[in-house]
Formats: C-alpha cells, structure tokens, sequence
C-alpha cells in the first residue's frame, strides 16, 4: 500500500528566496524589459498631461466615459503611473539580482587556472602535430619547450599555463575573459542608465516662457509661463540666471520659387547674466543650438509677432498698454490675436482678430498677408464689452476670447464694421466704450527651459554599453593546450613531438585560422623534422 509523502512546507524565509530567485533570474530580467517597452505604447498613443494637458482635456471632453476609464488606469501619465513605476523598478532590482552573482562567479574564473589538458587532443575541433628536434640536437628538455610555448600563447593573448610534472609536460591556455567582463559592463551600465533617468526625472524639471523683444526672464517660479518640477524638485535649486531678449532675427528664402518666403534661420540675440552680480555676455540662440546656462538647456521653439496696442476706457484711462502675443496660423505669419481689458470701466473690453504682417487683398477683395516679413503691419479685429469671466478665479487661455456673456461692438456684419488699424493709427470704439491704439510692432520667441543633470551619465552609460555590447559580441571565447612528447620508435631514433589543439567556447568561425596562426608560431620557434597537415 503506497504511504503519503509529507511535503515540508516552504515557509515564509523559503517563500522569499523563492521569490528572490524567480526575479534575479535573467529570463526574469528580459521579460521585464519587453514588458517595460510594451508599457511605453500608451505613452505614443494617448496625450500625456506631462507634453500637452490641453490635448487630454480636450480627449476627456470629447469621449467622457472612455477618457474617465483611461485616466483611471492613468493612461494618461504613463510614464509616472503606478504601474510603469513598478515595471521600472522590478527591472532595475532584477538587473542587480543578475549582475551580482555573475560577477562573483567571473572574478573567481579570473583566478582559477586553465581547465587541465585533455588526455587526447585529436578529439578537439582543431588539432595537430609538429615534429620536432630531439632533445640531444637542440639542447631543451621537453619542460623548457613547454615553458616556450606558454609564454607564445601568453603574447597572443591568452592565460597560460605550463605544467611540466609527469613525463608529458603540457601548456594549458585560454583566452577571451573579457567577453564575460564586456557582458557584465553592458548589464552594469544599463542599471546606471535606468538609475540615472530615474535620477533626471526625480531632480530635473522643464518649463517654458514666452519673450517678447525686450523682456527679461529671470528664473524662478513665478517668471515661468508653464513648469513641470521633477519629484524631488526644490524650488531653492534654481540657479540665479537672467536672459533677455534683445533681438530676433528671421531669414526668409528669396531665391527659391518653390519655397519663396519659407523661413530658413532663426537668431535669438541674447543678453545673459549667470548671477545677479555678473557682468552681462551677449549670445545667440539657434534651432538646435540651445543656449546652455548653468546646467539648463534653453530651446528656441516657437517665434512670431507681438503688436504693441494701447486700450482706452470711455473714461479715457489706459485700460491696459503693451506688446500682445499672436499666434501664427499659416507661413505668412497670418496671426491670431486676442486682447483682454479687464480693467476698463465701466464696461470690461475685449478684441480678437488677426495680424497681417504684409496687409493686402486678393482677387475677391478679402484681406490677407502677402509676405511674411513685416512690410505693411496690419490689425483686422472685432471688439466686445460686458463681462470678460476673469474676477470669478476660474482659469483661461489667454489665446482665447470666451463672448457667450460678451456683447458686441465692432464686426464686419455690423454697422459699425469692423476694426482695421495700421501702425500708429488709433480707432475709438462705438457708444464711447473707448479706443485702441496700434503703437508698434516687436518680436517674440517661445523658448523651453530644461534642466536634466542626468544628460551627462545618460551618455556615460549609453557609451559604456555600446563598448560592452561590442565586446561582448566580437570577442571569441577559446582554449588551447600544447603537448610535448618524446618517444623512441622502433628503429630507436628518439623522437619529439608537439601536439596542440584548440577548442572553442561557444560558436567562432574564427578557430580554423587560430589554429593555423597558432601552428606557424610553433613551427618558427622550433626547426621542424618533419610537418603534419592540421
């Protein structure tokens, strides 16, 4: 009758070393890493708060039930989400789990001798023998040739080893160590790789700021239009800097028909200041030529136009004066423009339009910019009054006029039509609501400031694993052993013999010319009697 065997139970200590060996294992390690790049899809996929909120307010808006179950599972900030965290930092816990032992284990390998030398060698992949004078004709004993012979396989790279005790002394060899050492600084440098973003995303941050032609920023908090801080961000790390904008300059193509009046450089004269108490530097800022400022990184990325307009009440106090960004909307810079005056009295005003740099009409007579370079500045706006929504708290674009609670004073469809002013000129509004002014015309650039003190050990590591991944692939792993014999055959002339044979670990289509290099030294060292093919 068969007994029922008791299964000792693992217990709690066996159930995390179970757990620890399942997660440090290498085929932990890769599903991992596909996992965390099957992660990163929905990052492609959906609009990320991080790049672009307006983009995931606007998906929320439009399918409500699918973007609420999206953001529940935090599609929408993946790469910060609970769950892209935790791949993260399985992979990186699991990738030293694997490293650990591998390097124990190598440097062990690094001092054990050479495996012992094969009894029979003409069973090794590539072998032979060489024959050679004897002892009485060339004065060396068979221990001194084998000594010989380590030291030509130790010029040619490999760790050898002469074993001269019994009557057959032999040199046992190998080489290609540093194949394992550039596996492991591949694994090593990919950890430092994953610590180091995670290090950029935790200390790091990125923000950006609007800067019309003689505006300063100075950076701090406050000076930013928008600013995403890393986890551990602290506002006091902001390093002291200033830079305003003297000039922007734009190059448009006049030569080309196909391409006529497309820009083709950008330059951002700037006037720079690393503390408050430095002397100011002028620079220059170019696409893809960031300007570098103790440690951050200051992009140009947007540019167009900023009227300067001036906004009257009816009372004929200044409602509000300066330079309005416009957002271009083609590549003649046609630019959309938005004006909000909630000073005013007694009415709040508001105007939205367009700018037209090179004003003009086509065929049907309606207004629009032939040039791109400011030739003919033009304003084609429409004004409103009544309550612009801004003394409730609640947010808006500032690109952006919301006239449901607005009346309006100035359209085309209106009697009073609408407003067209060209520089210097100045229009009052209707019913005594005021006047605005088109005072001049200046510049602005779109600039994004990021700070990631990752960037330099990122392409430490990145190098780094590129030089072990090559070595890893192009270093081949092989073992030689050299025999030395001496025999009396029948007749009773001695005769000596060197035996050799080489063995490959793992594939290397290499081995066949090895063994022939490795031949041809043999045979240079020592006059041969007579050859044997390999």
């Amino acid at each position: 009758m068969k007994k029922d065997v008791a299964v000792p139970a693992l217990g709690f200590v066996g159930m995390l070393r179970w757990a620890w060996t399942q997660l440090t294992s290498m085929k932990t390690a890769l599903f991992l890493l596909l996992l965390l790049a099957v992660a990163a899809v929905p990052g492609s996929l959906f609009p990320q708060r991080s790049v672009n909120p307006e983009q995931v307010t606007i998906y929320l808006t439009n399918k409500p039930t699918a973007g609420e179950w999206l953001d529940r599972f935090q599609l929408f900030d993946v790469y910060s989400s609970v769950w892209f965290s935790a791949i993260y930092m399985l992979l990186f816990v699991s990738l030293i789990g694997c490293i650990l032992p591998r390097v124990k284990k190598h440097a062990k390998a690094l001092r054990t001798p050479p495996p012992r030398t094969p009894s029979r060698l003409n069973r090794l992949p590539q072998n032979g023998t060489i024959e050679i004078q004897s002892a009485s004709d060339s004065g060396l004993s068979d221990a001194e040739i084998a000594r010989q012979a380590a030291a030509l396989l130790k010029k040619r790279g490999y760790r050898s080893e002469a074993r001269i005790e019994g009557s057959t002394p032999s040199v046992g060899a190998e080489r290609g160590y540093i194949r394992e050492i550039g596996n492991l600084l591949f694994h090593i440098s990919l950890v430092g790789l994953l610590a180091s973003v995670g290090i950029g995303g935790a200390f790091g941050y990125n923000g950006q700021r609007v800067l019309v032609e003689g505006e300063t920023f100075v950076n701090s908090l406050v000076s930013y239009d928008s600013f995403k801080p890393g986890t551990f961000f602290k506002e006091d790390s902001l390093d002291p800097y200033s830079v305003k904008l003297d000039k922007f300059n734009i190059t448009f193509d006049r030569e080309s028909t196909t391409h006529f009046g497309q820009p083709i450089d950008f330059t951002a004269e700037v006037e720079t200041r690393r503390s408050p108490d430095a002397e100011p530097q002028k620079e220059t800022i170019r696409v893809n030529h960031p300007l570098r400022i103790d440690g951050a990184d200051m992009y140009l990325v947007g540019n167009g136009y900023a009227p300067v307009v001036t906004v009257r009440d009816g009372a004929g106090n200044v409602a509000f004066s300066g330079p309005v960004v416009s957002v271009p909307q083609d590549g003649m810079y046609t630019s959309l423009m938005v004006i909000k005056a909630p000073d005013a009295k007694p009415d709040q005003l508001g105007f939205q339009g367009f700018l037209l740099p090179t004003a003009m009409t086509d065929e049907t007579g309606f207004a629009i910019s032939g040039d791109p370079n400011a030739i003919n500045p033009q304003l084609q706006l429409n004004s409103y009054y009544g309550n612009l929504g801004l003394d409730d708290g609640n947010p808006q674009n500032v690109y952006v006029l919301e006239t449901d609670a607005l009346k309006e004073l100035n359209n085309r469809n209106l009697d009073t039509g609408g407003i067209v002013l060209s520089a210097g000129q100045t229009y009052k509004l209707p019913d005594g609501k005021g006047s605005i002014s088109f005072d001049g015309l200046k510049r602005f650039i779109g600039v994004d400031i990021a700070y990631d003190p990752s960037k330099r050990p990122v392409a430490i590591f990145a190098a780094l694993s590129l030089l072990g991944l090559g070595i890893s692939l192009f270093t081949a792993r092989r073992r030689a052993w050299v025999k030395v014999k001496t025999s009396v055959d029948g007749s009773g002339r001695e005769e000596r013999i060197i035996e050799y044979g080489l063995l490959a670990r793992g594939e290397d289509h290499g081995l066949e010319s090895e063994a022939k290099e490795l031949r041809k030294l043999l045979e240079q060292q020592w006059p041969a009697v007579e050859r044997a093919g390999v």
